[in-house]
């Protein structure tokens, strides 16, 4: 027999613990944190709080730090999270808790959330903790382990996992890989959210490797994500002082070390884009605090020295800012410190920079009848808008325009009478640069109002002279200006031709519809236009013979009507064979009224063949007002265009069979595709050239802008002269721009 020693009174302490109410234990761990007042009070409001469940999976110590967090929870009504080391549970690291006001969360809410952070779960306990009648606290208990085990774990880690976690859960960032940086870089959420911004402009520079290839590179070299953080901060953070920030060069150099030692190329292909971006940086918002001073900025913008980015798709701009946040991206490209150009809300989500790119360089060209040089840029809108009705997405759309703007003015520098005044808390690696003016374009034409808005509150030098156009400057749609400058190439062509349009009938077929700017004033200039075919987005427009009086008159009342579509022509008034065909339709049947007017031989298209079909007919003219490349050369490939959306019904140059193009729009055409058309017989111009009057007029408004605001500012001009003698002077604008496209196609 084996004699066993024991203390008799722990076992008897040990099963008065076991057999004291839980209740009990709670008082005794109240007391040990609290006074006896602060205590009872505690006591008495959350002794009924916890249900058996959580008593039996919980100990009264537990319960008297989860008190701390349904405190907070009831006071702010918003989430709270704790996440602490955890060794009960197989493989379990840590235990992280997330108390919710009044509702319960799903799991679908937070298990991607957890994954993308690098965490893995492995169960999850919930428990409702009610108060009292009116409060509600719900705790979700995780197991997790990280999926890398890498680093320890540190209070600060903690607190900066905490932060993540409620900062994705909330929206201010993206839900994706790149928040796994946060458990194995070791850095804050935004820290991370800065190398997700760069890799989406990585992506939109047509880098060679997937922004998911990306993330996995920087998570798999922590250290060197470290090391870029460092080296951005060295040359960015305004709070440093000038001999922190000539640690820049040394923090590059090691920077260049831990890269030189990356054995897998297309790691270091990673690393190193991420370095040249970073060099090629000269301003950036990310370190500037929002209006009330109390946090950061919740998107970011970075100015860069385009020439100075390796494989950047040429021509390279001389200047681009990217805007980044969670709701918005865009881009605004500029060939010099002077230019200008429109902003466009694109829908190419993927890449919005390639169309912006190719936009700008018929900028650059059709800025040549004026000052500054060729300037665009563009947003998309990120999030899911397929739920939104029109008034919503209009909506979102003009809050991501003014954080686009914002992004914009943001690093931009002002004029104060002589001298030029730099942005708050930005560090600028470039010099003086305070001449920004942009204008509308697709999707942003009434929008010029909200941009001289925002310039008016950010204080910026050109006031209302920043976004041509608006209510007080000129109203380009309402001139008809941009359609009217293509016109004068038109008319040139005919009278080339034999043919005065203003005078005989001839036939159009054209892209767009009359609620637009360049298609429907276009469609207005001549009252012996027959316009026989017209399609956009929605619908595909037929009217084999038309008569052109009625459906001159038609067409003035769809363009005065708000947001028309060519749904709402009246079908009393389309010839024999026509009628208004949906573009979502599967197949479309082809009347002898078309067969014979198009040279159709099909019985039937689907809506993108009549399209093609319809760009291919015998016709007088072909219009183009609408959006998108639809003509390519035989010698290009759908690639190269660079418009998908497009794709199925491209045609080629040489298979044009209209004698004239009019190009009211911009990009509808390749270039090679004009030469191959002209080879071909065909006339036509460029888009730059019939289409600058839009820009000419701008600048003309810019410019007496900047003379009449000077004297504004001097008190020899009033607000009301200033603006009735800008208007008063709307012909004598229109006539002298007229007049540069005139001179220009002769």
């Amino acid at each position: 027999i084996e004699q066993v020693s024991y203390d008799a009174g722990e076992i008897e302490a040990e099963m008065i613990s076991l057999i004291k109410p839980w209740e009990e234990h709670l008082w005794t761990a109240l007391t040990d944190q609290h006074s006896d007042v602060v205590a009872s009070k505690l006591h008495a409001e959350y002794v009924d709080c916890f249900s058996q469940a959580y008593k039996e999976s919980y100990a009264a110590t537990t319960a008297v730090a989860d008190i701390l967090d349904i405190e907070q929870v009831v006071a702010t009504k918003q989430l709270v999270v704790n996440l602490s080391t955890c060794h009960l549970e197989g493989q379990a690291e840590f235990s992280f808790k997330i108390f919710s006001y009044d509702e319960q969360l799903h799991l679908s809410n937070v298990d991607p959330i957890l994954e993308n952070l690098g965490l893995n779960i492995i169960s999850e306990k919930t428990f409702k903790l009610q108060l009292n009648c009116d409060d509600r606290v719900w705790l979700h208990d995780f197991s997790v382990y990280r999926a890398k085990k890498l680093g320890q774990f540190t209070p600060s880690a903690k607190q900066v996992f905490e932060d993540a976690f409620l900062a994705i859960f909330n929206g201010e960032i993206d839900d994706d890989s790149f928040n796994e940086l946060v458990t194995t870089a070791e850095i804050k959420w935004r820290d991370a959210a800065l190398l997700r911004a760069y890799a989406s402009y990585l992506k939109q520079i047509q880098f060679g490797y997937s922004v998911a290839h990306i993330a996995e590179t920087l998570s798999n070299n922590r250290a060197i994500c470290r090391l870029l953080i460092v080296y951005f901060a060295k040359l960015f953070d305004p709070c440093l002082s000038e001999s922190e920030r000539r640690k820049a060069k040394a923090a590059r150099g090691k920077l260049i070390a831990a890269i030189d030692s990356v054995t897998i190329l297309s790691e270091d292909s990673v690393l190193r884009a991420y370095l040249n971006l970073f060099d090629a940086t000269v301003r950036t918002n990310y370190f500037q605090p929002r209006a009330d001073g109390a946090l950061l900025k919740s998107y970011f913008s970075f100015k860069f020295d385009s020439t100075q980015i390796n494989g950047m798709p040429r021509p390279a701009p001389r200047y681009e800012i990217f805007i980044f946040s969670r709701q918005v991206e865009g881009v605004h490209l500029r060939g010099g410190k002077v230019a200008r150009g429109g902003l466009r809300w694109s829908d190419r989500r993927e890449d919005y920079r390639t169309e912006i790119l190719g936009l700008v360089k018929a900028q650059q060209v059709k800025n040549s009848v004026i000052v500054p040089v060729g300037a665009k840029g563009g947003f998309v809108i990120k999030q899911d808008t397929s739920s939104l009705d029109r008034n919503e997405f209009r909506e979102l759309g003009i809050a991501c325009y003014k954080i686009f703007i914002r992004g914009l003015l943001d690093i931009t520098d002002n004029r104060i009478g002589a001298t030029i005044s730099s942005p708050i808390s930005v560090v600028k690696r470039d010099g003086d640069d305070p001449y920004l003016v942009v204008a509308a374009d697709k999707g942003t034409a009434t929008f010029s109002d909200i941009a001289n808005g925002l310039s008016a509150e950010y204080g910026f030098w050109l006031g209302d002279g920043f976004a041509s156009g608006g209510s007080n400057g000129y109203d380009h749609k309402q001139m008809g200006i941009t359609a009217k400058g293509a016109w004068v190439s038109v008319q040139r062509h005919f009278r080339e031709l034999g043919k005065d349009i203003q005078k005989e009938d001839f036939t159009v077929v054209g892209i767009g519809d009359m609620s637009g700017d360049v298609f429907g004033n276009g469609m207005l200039l001549s009252k012996h236009i027959c316009l026989q075919a017209a399609f956009n987005h929605l619908h595909v427009f037929i009217d084999p013979q038309p008569n052109a009086a009625r459906s001159f008159t038609e067409r003035s009342r769809l363009f005065k009507k708000q947001g028309s579509s060519w749904d709402d022509y009246n079908a009393t008034l389309i010839s024999k064979g026509g009628g208004v065909f949906s573009r979502q339709s599967k197949s479309i049947a082809i009347t002898a009224q078309m067969k014979s007017c198009f040279d159709i031989q099909a019985d039937s298209l689907t809506p993108d063949e009549l399209i093609s079909a319809l760009l291919v007919s015998p016709v007088d003219m072909l219009w183009n007002g609408g959006i998108g490349t639809y003509v390519k050369a035989t010698s290009e490939n759908h690639q190269e265009v660079g418009d998908k959306a497009n794709d199925s019904l491209r045609i080629n140059g040489k298979q044009l069979r209209c004698k004239v193009i009019g190009e009211g729009g911009n990009l509808g055409f390749t270039q090679l595709a004009r030469i191959e058309y002209a080879m071909s017989g065909g006339v036509s111009l460029t888009d730059f050239i019939d289409n600058s009057a839009g820009v000419d007029c701008s600048d003309h408004e810019v410019n007496i802008k900047i003379l009449l605001n000077t004297l504004r500012k001097e008190k020899q001009l009033s607000e009301k002269n200033r603006s009735s003698l800008l208007h008063s002077m709307t012909e004598d604008v229109s006539k002298l721009v007229l007049a540069n496209n005139y001179r220009q196609v002769q």
